[in-house]
């Protein structure tokens, strides 16, 4: 092919190699994203839950909140260590035991018979979380062919158009008929399964032809292209942005429903259509933000997403129930544009390191997010909820950091 004449500065992958790659890899990106989509479809039905636990058990906000600590802890504290563990000793079938812990966590919870339960259904949920998202993550890299913050997205967005149908299909399948109906979804746990175990033998046969060669293309990788004290800096810039990304997100995943039948006076299933409609957003401006990242870079992606969401999100809680709905749309598609850039761009800082960050932060996305939903229960007890909605916007003021982060080899030259 053109590999031979193609000039030995060229950054940019070929655009006949590229096609090679992503007509070998392509379906790889696809079944992960599909996966990702059912994983996280099947997570999404427990704050989808809320609503239904809180009448049922007589739950607080504060209770609530904690329902989302107990399973986006345990995947917070746990993908860490578990990227960590396959940066060294990948495990490629691993993915499908992850999907194995959220099929058992979804079972329990549609047999929960007390909060206790409940806590420690959702905590297997989070596991499965923990197990899974690492290793996909590395996959995806792996089949991106050049194109990472495309990968990225396209296997984000599985999850984010997983996480917008769990409410859509909460609202037609488990208000109707209960709890005890998410026994019915342990079917889409068990596809993903039979998929995953595909992906993992490709992923086998990847890793064992590509042992020596890897191993060498890794050292040279590696080699450092900042300081360790500024990578620590940069990645410290970028846990600030996610905090104020992912909690201010976590007030609109985990009480939207609530926030709008308590202001506006609609009824479970209206509120789970509104819901809907925000999550969709997130899969618009998931899929917009890998692209756009590949073409002028992460940090001009990561400016937008951050401080462009700030003046919708103070407008959203004077707003009347139309006007809501559409801000929440909007706020939803900006700030899912920064994900995948803030993840790529961590993966450029610390090369050779993929699972530990993809674990770190997917799990910080988590653990924030869980943190963030248990605090704003706690000040919605405390105040009101239509309170949380009035301070939390100013979280996104922490934008401003991006100012601080170095400018990376890898980055396109028109990143201004």
């Amino acid at each position: 092919m053109s590999a031979g004449t193609a000039p030995a500065a060229t950054p940019a992958v070929s655009p006949s190699s590229a096609a090679s790659a992503n007509t070998t890899t392509f379906a790889v990106i696809l079944s992960l994203s599909f996966c990702h989509l059912l994983n996280d479809m099947m997570q999404s039905l427990v704050p989808a839950l809320y609503p239904i636990l809180k009448e049922n058990y007589a739950l607080s906000f504060g209770q609530v909140g904690l329902i989302t600590l107990a399973f986006q802890c345990t995947a917070s504290m746990l993908q860490p260590l578990v990227g960590l563990y396959t940066d060294k000793k990948p495990q490629p079938y691993s993915l499908m035991v992850g999907m194995g812990f959220t099929l058992v966590g979804l079972l329990l919870m549609s047999r929960a018979d007390s909060y206790p339960m409940i806590l420690f259904a959702a905590a297997l949920i989070g596991m499965g979380s923990s197990v899974f998202h690492p290793e996909a993550s590395r996959v995806a890299r792996m089949a991106s062919g050049g194109r990472y913050g495309l990968a990225q997205s396209l296997f984000q967005v599985g999850g984010n158009m997983g996480s917008a149908a769990g409410p859509l299909l909460a609202a037609f399948i488990v208000v109707p008929h209960g709890q005890h109906s998410l026994v019915w979804f342990s079917a889409a746990a068990l596809v993903a399964m039979f998929v995953l175990f595909q992906v993992g033998g490709w992923y086998a046969r990847r890793q064992a032809a590509r042992k020596p060669a890897a191993r060498r293309a890794a050292s040279a990788a590696a080699a450092p292209a900042l300081s360790r004290g500024r990578v620590a800096f940069a990645v410290a810039i970028l846990v600030a942005l996610l905090f104020s990304k992912n909690v201010y997100s976590a007030s609109l995943g985990s009480y939207f429903t609530l926030y709008l039948m308590a202001k506006f006076g609609i009824g479970v299933a209206t509120a789970q259509l509104y819901l809907f409609a925000f999550l969709v957003g997130i899969v618009g401006g998931t899929i917009m933000g890998g692209a756009v990242g590949d073409k002028v870079g992460r940090i001009p992606v990561m400016w937008f997403s951050i401080l462009g969401a700030l003046p919708f999100a103070l407008m959203l809680p004077y707003a009347n129930l139309f006007w809501t709905g559409v801000l929440a749309v909007v706020v939803a598609m900006i700030m899912a544009s920064a994900f995948s850039a803030i993840l790529v761009y961590a993966q450029e800082l610390m090369p050779g390191r993929v699972g530990l960050v993809a674990g770190m932060f997917f799990g910080f996305s988590f653990g924030l997010g869980g943190l963030g939903a248990a605090a704003l229960g706690e000040l919605a007890d405390l105040t009101s909820i239509e309170t949380v909605y009035k301070v939390t916007p100013f979280l996104l003021l922490l934008g401003i950091l991006t100012i601080f982060l170095p400018r990376q080899p890898g980055e396109p030259r028109n990143t201004h």
